[in-house]
């Protein structure tokens, strides 16, 4: 070794050599560990202060939450049972309705019915009073109305035959529908060919009423419609009336 190099080991330049005792670590865990804590305590502790100086006790805030836990257990109950009240009484309200209407609907019927009787009865009270000819026939109360479907009508009358000692009438009628198709106007006869007229047949001794459906071209436009009342094996009619939808 040189000179130089054990003059600088030696020197005072030469590096220092520290000597410190050697400690475990677990021996140093036991004395970093409680100052750890403690640490952890101090802030938990000025947290907790914290709150409870700015008002907020959490022993109370746990009491509340419970309690409005509570509340909201009882108005959910209580909204379920206020739900099931509502339904009941719409269907009640429902209910009375539907036998509101109902009764509506039949006191209108009968209404109806009162006043056809009422116009029945004085219609034949006039009959009785007035003396026609022995063996008259008569078409009364002839009425053509709308049907529910465009094209379908219906013809309602009261067929009477005067007199008190009036024979049985057996015979027929025809309608004959007068009516505006694509511009030009022309006449259906019922019943027509091939359609059954049994429908059409007529037996009564003082009156018989009649009501007949007549389906026509949604399109066509209805003008009239022309009642004939035959006898039987006449071919000329013995009653004739016309009349206009309403």
């Amino acid at each position: 070794m040189s000179f130089r190099k054990l003059k600088r080991k030696f020197s005072i330049d030469a590096t220092q050599l520290s000597v410190r005792p050697h400690v475990a670590w677990y021996v140093r865990w036991s004395i970093y560990v409680p100052f750890v804590l403690g640490a952890i305590g101090m802030a938990w502790w000025a947290y907790d202060s914290g709150l409870e100086f700015a008002g907020f006790h959490r022993g109370q805030a746990q009491q509340e939450l419970e309690k409005l836990h509570t509340q909201v257990i009882s108005l959910s109950q209580e909204n379920a049972t206020l739900n099931s009240k509502i339904a009941q009484y719409e269907q009640q309200i429902q209910i009375d309705q539907a036998s509101s209407q109902e009764t509506t609907r039949q006191l209108k019927t009968l209404n109806d019915e009162n006043a056809h009787l009422q116009e029945d009865l004085a219609f034949f009270q006039n009959l009785t009073e007035s003396r026609g000819k022995e063996g008259e026939l008569g078409i009364h109360r002839l009425k053509l109305e709308h049907d529910s479907m465009p094209g379908e009508y219906r013809v309602r009358m009261l067929l009477v035959q005067s007199g008190q000692r009036a024979k049985q009438f057996v015979g027929s009628y025809q309608l004959v529908a007068t009516l505006m198709e694509n511009g030009q106007r022309t006449n259906r006869l019922f019943p027509g060919s091939g359609e059954g007229d049994d429908q059409f047949k007529l037996n009564f001794k003082y009156y018989q009423r009649v009501e007949q459906a007549l389906h026509l071209p949604p399109a066509a436009q209805l003008e009239s419609v022309q009642v004939r009342v035959f006898e039987s094996d006449a071919h000329e009619p013995k009653a004739r009336q016309t009349v206009s939808p309403t």
